[in-house]
């Protein structure tokens, strides 16, 4: 009897570790399978995905098929997986991998840069949802293969998670079952009149700009915000984020200079690392495998090999801004921050996943076919530098536009082809692929890239072809893999509402606001402010004009900041005379881009300068002849702007803070700079008492460190030049080369420096990095 019931156990047994290994839950529209020991898949019911059952584990019959593909296999590695499936996909297929899509708002406007329809009408007119897909973006989804989109703005956060989910159930059920991989450009930005409540939450949590975080000089926090920003990503549907932003800026004019972490070398290093190792690491439960899961967003870093040296400041995005140069032969101190720091990560996931080059031209930095063209072009900057010299396999994307036409010299919306304006749309794209680029970012459209495939057949072979083909079919393919896109890419719009902005990462970002607060001055001691002190706070005018992309700008006369919240520290008169104090809040100078319009009307170059004051400024210290130049749209290569002069947009800025210096009659002044650039201080600081440099941040935290509740402790992360003279004299390419202010109480504006409220700081921050200024 004993052994007829140890049998029947052994059959009981056997009969349980035979049986299926899963069990399904149904939802709405979607299905859950839980593997138990394995991994959680999600479907759409409609998609016709169907199960198979292998080893008592289920997997997606994502190719409908009915047989088992290795890519379906969750259990492989993302290589094997993504090396399968580049076999299976069709020319067309991976064409359409290798763009990555315009920029997408949700839902679209009616017209302008971010237009889209509904069935043929506009949102207003059609009925829509805010969360339906455009016309336009179902084409390019179903009809051109494309599966990386670039979210711009989104109603709200429930909104981009039901977006995502209708997105992923469309591809599911197309072709191979490739998911989207949506990405976003930074978006965690401070709302300057938001209210921060401790307990409350938002739309999405707010810091300072990447140079506030510089400024913090504290890697662990940059590293709690990757931490942060990843989770309320993926709690969007955003699974790649085309940041960070690591050019060193060593000249102090780039337009472009507020997204980056500074001009010091190692301080942008080190900040990077952190930043890539919060986005892209999972751990615990949520890892799938090398750090990779399910709370990993892919970082793209920009730009290869540096943005921040374009001639006098000039960006390009435009033309006129199309060429880096190297005057101090720094060339390669721009690369610290990719080599030492995105590609030698801390964490599990090693790398950055992602590098996309600059528009620039790296002027006469190609010491093997002696090319000027821009990077994503250039066959030595890419392959024999990134791929070969330092071993980088990942995705590399074109910034965007750059297989487009040059339309006009000044357009932020033109085609950046630099240096190969005479090719053809097609071969534009096949020399991006020979110089072993990936990725096209902003192309909606895979007709240029099948053409340049043909070409490839042409000269190398349809073997060849195909090959180069998959080669970056799979380095685009592992990037959708590894955060586990292709088991589960469906979101729970109720989980998104309290993940995104909940009140744990909103104090977090307002933590470190606070830390990014740099105070310059504090003349006698004259901040903190004392506790209900009435302030004078001037009106600010702001002049009509348009924004980068071209959205209009109301002129306006109106109070900077929320009178409600200052009432909560201060009181406030209207009477410079009743007032013990005055509060001026401005922006840095705002000079333009290097570019007139006017001036060619005046039989000029149209080259101008861009200046880091206030006042009028006549460049009599520029350079004769420029370095680089020459444009198919222009008849000359000298952009020398020496001796022409330029107007800043804000001169209204520096007339308030001297228009309220004269009214206070000696009473103490406290000027707040909304910070996106290096400026020359000397023309208002021996004017107030008090300066306070910040970076994008929400009033309330400026007025916590006025009025003492907390304690300036951030360090500028750039030099604040003496003048003009010395920013004409510096070189592009060299960090920290400037002649800096010093103001009347003898401290001087360099790197690393910033004060507290017992003096100029001199911690553990200022002792490792001020030692390695260059």
């Amino acid at each position: 009897m004993r052994i007829i019931n140890r049998l029947l156990i052994v059959l009981l047994l056997i009969n349980v570790s035979c049986g299926q290994n899963w069990e399904e839950k149904a939802s709405g529209n979607l299905l859950t399978i839980t593997n138990k020991g394995g991994s959680t898949l999600q479907y759409h019911k409609e998609s016709g995905i169907t199960l198979l059952e292998v080893d008592r584990f289920a997997f997606k019959d994502l190719n409908k098929n009915g047989i088992f593909d290795p890519y379906e296999d969750w259990r492989l590695s993302a290589h094997d997986r993504a090396v399968d499936l580049a076999s299976k996909m069709t020319i067309d297929q991976i064409a359409g991998l290798m763009l990555y899509s315009q920029h997408q708002a949700i839902p679209a406007s009616s017209q302008g840069y971010f237009a889209g329809t509904y069935g043929k009408k506009s949102f207003d007119e059609s009925g829509a949802s805010p969360s339906d897909l455009t016309d336009q973006q179902r084409l390019f989804l179903v009809d051109n293969n494309l599966r990386h989109v670039l979210m711009t703005r989104f109603q709200s956060p429930e909104i981009a998670a039901e977006w995502n989910n209708k997105a992923q159930a469309l591809v599911e059920g197309i072709g191979l079952g490739i998911p989207v991989n949506t990405s976003s450009d930074p978006r965690h930005r401070s709302k300057a009149d938001a209210e921060f409540n401790a307990g409350a939450g938002g739309d999405i949590s707010m810091w300072p700009t990447t140079l506030g975080l510089a400024a913090t000089f504290d890697v662990d926090l940059v590293e709690n915000f990757g931490e942060i920003a990843s989770k309320e990503y993926r709690a969007l549907g955003i699974t790649t984020a085309l940041s960070p932003q690591i050019d060193l800026s060593t000249d102090p004019r780039w337009m472009r200079f507020n997204g980056t972490f500074g001009e010091n070398p190692k301080l942008a290093t080190d900040m990077a690392r952190a930043y890539i190792d919060g986005f892209q690491n999972s751990t615990g439960d949520n890892e799938i495998a090398d750090g990779w899961g399910f709370e990993s967003v892919n970082t793209m870093v920009k730009h290869w090999p540096g943005g921040g040296t374009g001639e006098a400041g000039r960006d390009a995005h435009f033309g006129i801004g199309k060429y880096a140069v190297y005057p101090g032969n720094y060339f390669e101190k721009h690369l610290m921050p990719f080599i030492e720091g995105a590609f030698k990560l801390n964490g599990k996931t090693k790398m950055a996943s992602a590098v996309m080059p600059y528009y620039t031209i790296a002027f006469n930095q190609d010491t093997k076919n002696n090319e000027n063209v821009g990077n994503g072009y250039n066959s030595y900057i890419i392959k024999d530098l990134l791929r070969n010299k330092y071993n980088y396999d990942g995705v590399l994307c074109t910034d965007w536009l750059i297989t487009g036409d040059e339309t006009a010299l000044d357009s932020f919306f033109s085609g950046k082809p630099w240096g190969v304006e005479h090719l053809s749309v097609a071969e534009r794209h096949y020399k991006v692929l020979t110089a072993g680029v990936d990725q096209f970012g902003g192309n909606n459209d895979s007709g240029p890239v099948i053409e340049a495939y043909n070409m490839g057949v042409q000269e190398m072979g349809e073997e060849a072809m195909r090959s180069r083909f998959e080669v970056s079919a799979v380095r685009l393919l592992k990037n959708i893999i590894r955060p586990g896109l292709f088991e589960n890419p469906y979101l729970d719009t109720s989980e998104t509402a309290t993940i995104v902005g909940n009140p744990e990462f909103m104090a977090a970002g307002y933590e470190a606001q606070l830390k990014s607060v740099v105070m310059l001055k504090n003349k006698e001691n004259v901040l903190p402010l004392p506790e209900k002190s009435t302030v004078y706070i001037p009106k600010r005018f702001t002049p009509a004009g348009r924004s980068l992309l071209g959205a209009p700008i109301t002129e306006k006369l109106d109070y900077p900041v929320k009178l409600e919240i200052v009432k909560k520290y201060f009181n406030i008169s209207e009477s410079p005379e009743e007032a013990d104090f005055a509060l001026v809040f401005i922006d840095n100078p705002k000079p333009g881009n290097g570019y007139d319009k006017s001036d060619v009307a005046s039989n000029g170059t149209g080259y101008v300068p861009i200046s880091l004051q206030y006042s009028d400024y006549t460049a009599v210290d520029a350079r004769e002849t420029s370095i680089a130049g020459g444009d198919p749209l222009e008849d000359f290569t000298n952009r020398s702007y020496k001796n022409k002069s330029i107007k800043t947009e804000n001169i209204h800025d520096l007339n308030l803070v001297n228009e309220t210096s004269s009214v206070m009659g000696g009473k103490p002044v406290i000027v707040c700079v909304n910070t996106n650039n290096p400026m020359i201080f000397s023309e208002i600081e021996t004017k107030v008492d008090g300066i306070l440099v910040h970076f994008g941040i929400q009033d309330q935290a400026l007025l916590d460190i006025i009025s003492g509740k907390s304690e300036p402790n951030g360090l500028l992360p750039f030099q604040m030049p003496a003048n003009m003279k010395t920013v004409e004299l510096q070189k592009e390419d060299v960090p920290q080369d400037m002649e800096c202010h010093t103001d009347t109480e003898g401290n001087t504006y360099d790197f690393a420096y910033g004060m507290n409220w017992k003096g100029v700081i001199d911690d553990e921050r200022t002792k490792e990095y001020k030692s390695q200024n260059r």
